[in-house]
């Protein structure tokens, strides 16, 4: 098919050639799942959204609060432990409990739909934005590779873009701040395990994030997956099992530590992304992963779903 230099360069949206090859997201019929709240730094963040009720301006405000009268590190808090539970009374006691602490130290992950199957985006792809979202970020997350008998078999990075402000409103409007055009990207390869890469290097592999706006703007950050709350084996134990199947199997975002608050523009705005960020994640052991921020509903549509590859499979006399 050729070079993968050429190939990987072919997959830039803006330079690409569509006659020749480019990459495409690693997966095609699975299933794209998604887990949230699995750090303490970025669940409390969470839990600001939601209190500002997507408002970026009142967020600073929160965060001061909310830190002055939780006063933990929540790191250090097993979910769903009797300490969890001791915490959870006395929270709900001061009116600080939340939706968001529940999935996040409560028995139960949160586990939700961020694409429907072959509705993902690969590297040098453009990622959406929903157009009334005014206050959003990238993302970065260790995704598992599970096979249909639950087995996980290896791994990618992914970009599960998110509108916070969105989300804050309501998290009842999950699906409209999680999945929209070209919200889920994935890549640049899966990495299957082997004697040389397996479950454990994903349980501290280090993820780095940079954001080059051009504005000149640039962000950076590192997420640390040794200081996830729940084990990556539990995520997927949550996700499938005797209650819920995946044929074809699946892949799972597995959370962020990242939770951006460094002001881009106004003081205590946060940060939020401008159309034409360049966003980059990467780690050591699987590559990087990079894509262009623009608007949903600019970017490409997506048009090739499972009716498509039908047709396509049957032109070709393969079904």
């Amino acid at each position: 098919m050729g070079a993968l230099a050429d190939i990987l360069a072919n997959s830039a949206h803006d330079r690409r050639d569509p006659s020749l090859p480019w990459f495409l997201c690693p997966v095609d019929l699975q299933a794209i799942k998604a887990c949230g709240v699995t750090f303490a730094s970025s669940m409390l963040e969470r839990v600001i959204e939601e209190k500002a009720k997507g408002d970026p301006a009142a967020a600073d405000a929160i965060r001061r609060e909310i830190g002055d009268r939780i006063g933990l590190d929540l790191s250090s808090i097993v979910p769903g432990s009797d300490e969890a539970m001791a915490l959870k009374a006395a929270l709900v006691e001061r009116g600080m409990w939340s939706q968001y602490l529940e999935v996040g130290i409560g028995p139960d992950a949160e586990v939700f739909t961020k694409a429907p199957p072959m509705a993902g985006v690969g590297v040098g792809a453009e990622v959406g934005l929903h157009p009334v979202s005014s206050w959003n970020n990238p993302e970065p997350e260790i995704v598992l590779a599970i096979a249909a008998d639950g087995r996980i078999v290896g791994a990618t990075l992914g970009n599960d873009v998110n509108l916070r402000d969105v989300e804050g409103r309501s998290a009842l409007l999950l699906g409209k701040a999680k999945d929209n055009n070209g919200s889920a990207a994935l890549g640049p390869f899966i990495r299957l395990f082997d004697d040389g890469f397996s479950l454990d290097d994903v349980r501290v592999a280090e993820l780095d994030l940079r954001v080059e706006g051009p504005d000149g703007f640039v962000l950076k950050g590192r997420s640390s997956m040794s200081r996830i709350s729940r084990d990556v084996a539990d995520l997927a134990v949550h996700t499938i099992g005797p209650t819920h199947q995946y044929p074809d199997g699946l892949v799972l975002m597995t959370g962020t530590l990242f939770a951006p608050t460094e002001d881009r523009g106004a003081p205590g705005q946060g940060f939020t992304h401008q159309l034409g960020d360049v966003v980059t994640i990467s780690s050591a052991r699987l590559g990087a992963l990079v894509n262009r921020v623009d608007r949903a509903d600019r970017i490409p549509p997506w048009t090739f779903g499972a009716g498509a590859l039908m047709r396509n499979l049957a032109r070709r006399g393969l079904i």
